[in-house]
């Protein structure tokens, strides 16, 4: 630990750390080792006089010591701001602990411009959930987390920087392939545990029971209903384009509106076909959002949404599956959603999730029950009057030529710069459109995705043009009518950090 802790700190002898320990005598042992190696150490814990405990903190703050080791101590209601340093030296799964330690070290303070976090048993046990820990940190799916080890981490947000060394990372690269149920027999079977155990065949129970995700559950063009069907339990009888239909659910999991969920939950009743005559122009729109993004691949070009709905209401486990899931996805919401004034008749929500098929039907492109195909990152719908622009932050994946790996990044919560397609000169009519929307009546909408590993892309709403410099690419700073969430920002920042 001592020899870590100077080889990732300018100066051992400066820092103001505090140390987790598992015991009394790992912490009492932990001072007395960092004591004779010169570096002023000191030990608390519960049985330690109150006064005792203030006065280590008093001379951790003021420089009289350099480390606190601690048991049980510390992880929350006390604000020593000039800690700088943390090491993590016992082991624990709740993430509530894990960030509660973590705040020790995040506190603003004079003079410090850094906190080194040093953590030496994460791996306490083979099963340890690192997906857990990392997904808290990082966000995506579990491939995303396995592409950030391997690349060692390089979408950060500014100022961040995690490093682990050789073999922490084939342990944890193997954690993240093992450390659950990850073919489909053993997935199958953790189902029937669950139900030889008594436990109710649901969604929510079985990601409870199991530790997986959602994205795990739908991972290989498998759907719940296929779970059930190999676990022998009763289904509705299947429809004409059942396993089409199937794998098309999973293509529904960023569903993150309230409103949109709201209303399929009440319409998604397989005994009763929704009446298009009945339903408002954004109900319409919604309804079609659904049907284009399940039965895109069954319907034909010209296709009526009356038929599409029928197409879709002739698979009842379908229709059953996907109102579970909805039921199961209202309760995560993890956004606040603002309606887009601008366009009354749009479902969209800013700071919703959406597919390039949902955001075309919600905003009536097209008179069929499918979309149009829509693979370029702009699109300028005259109806509306209304310039969409889909990007897409991080350009690493391989998918990009070089003549399309525009620089696309938050600025701040406010401001998003955005580089146009690369033909594009202010002076052209697309140019002149960006550059005079206001003037011309016309809106930007802007649409983003971290990686092109995901379908949807989150709504940033309606920006307005601020400013432009070159051309070919028109490189374009816009200014958002609602700022970003923190966590969003964080995310579009770390495009360029």
């Amino acid at each position: 630990v001592i020899k870590e802790l100077d080889s990732r700190t300018d100066d051992i002898q400066s820092i103001k750390a505090l140390g987790f320990c598992v015991s009394i005598q790992h912490a009492q042992f932990m001072a007395t080792r960092f004591n004779q190696a010169g570096i002023k150490a000191s030990a608390v814990w519960g049985d330690t006089p109150d006064a005792e405990r203030k006065e280590a903190l008093r001379q951790l703050a003021d420089g009289r010591i350099r480390i606190l080791f601690s048991v049980d101590l510390f992880n929350e209601g006390v604000d020593v701001p000039s800690v700088d340093t943390l090491l993590l030296l016992r082991p624990t799964e709740s993430a509530t602990l894990f960030l509660q330690q973590l705040g020790r070290g995040l506190r603003k303070s004079k003079h410090k411009s850094v906190c080194t976090v040093l953590d030496f048993v994460g791996m306490h046990r083979r099963e340890f959930r690192f997906d857990l820990r990392l997904s808290a940190l990082l966000g995506g799916t579990r491939k995303h987390l396995k592409d950030q080890v391997k690349q060692s981490f390089p979408y950060l947000p500014a100022g961040c920087h995690m490093e682990l060394d050789h073999v922490a990372t084939d342990i944890i690269l193997e954690s993240l392939k093992s450390a659950l149920p990850s073919r489909w027999n053993d997935k199958v079977s953790e189902l029937r545990r669950m139900i030889e155990a008594g436990i109710e065949p649901t969604i929510v129970n079985y990601l409870r029971e199991s530790g997986l995700g959602l994205e795990d559950v739908y991972t290989s063009n498998k759907s719940w209903s296929d779970y059930l069907a190999a676990a022998s339990l009763d289904l509705h009888v299947a429809g004409p384009h059942e396993l089409v239909l199937r794998r098309a659910v999973g293509r529904l999991l960023h569903i993150d509106d309230e409103e949109r969920l709201n209303f399929y939950i009440r319409s998604l009743d397989y005994s009763v076909k929704p009446q298009l005559e009945s339903l408002s122009i954004k109900e319409r729109r919604m309804l079609r959002m659904l049907v284009a993004a399940t039965c895109d691949k069954v319907l034909e070009r010209d296709d009526s949404l009356a038929h599409g709905v029928s197409v879709l209401w002739e698979h009842p486990q379908i229709i059953a599956e996907m109102k579970e899931l909805f039921l199961l996805q209202r309760k995560e919401i993890d956004h606040i959603h603002t309606d887009l004034s601008s366009h009354k008749d749009s479902p969209l929500q800013i700071h919703g999730r959406y597919s390039r098929i949902e955001i075309l039907a919600a905003f009536g492109v097209g008179e069929y029950a499918k979309t149009r195909p829509w693979r370029e990152g702009v699109l300028w719908i005259e109806d509306e009057k209304v310039d969409m622009l889909a990007f897409t932050l991080d350009k690493s994946e391989g998918n990009f030529s070089p003549t399309t790996m525009y620089r696309d990044y938050a600025i701040s919560r406010e401001l998003i710069h955005w580089e146009s397609q690369s033909s594009t000169r202010s002076t052209s009519p697309t140019g002149n459109r960006y550059c005079n929307h206001v003037a011309n009546g016309s809106r930007i909408m802007l649409f983003a995705r971290e990686n092109a590993d995901e379908r949807a892309f989150w709504f940033l709403g309606p920006a307005t043009y601020v400013s432009h410099e070159s051309e070919k690419p028109m490189g374009i700073t816009w200014k958002l009518g609602e700022p970003l969430p923190g966590d969003l920002f964080s995310i579009f920042a770390a495009a360029v950090a």
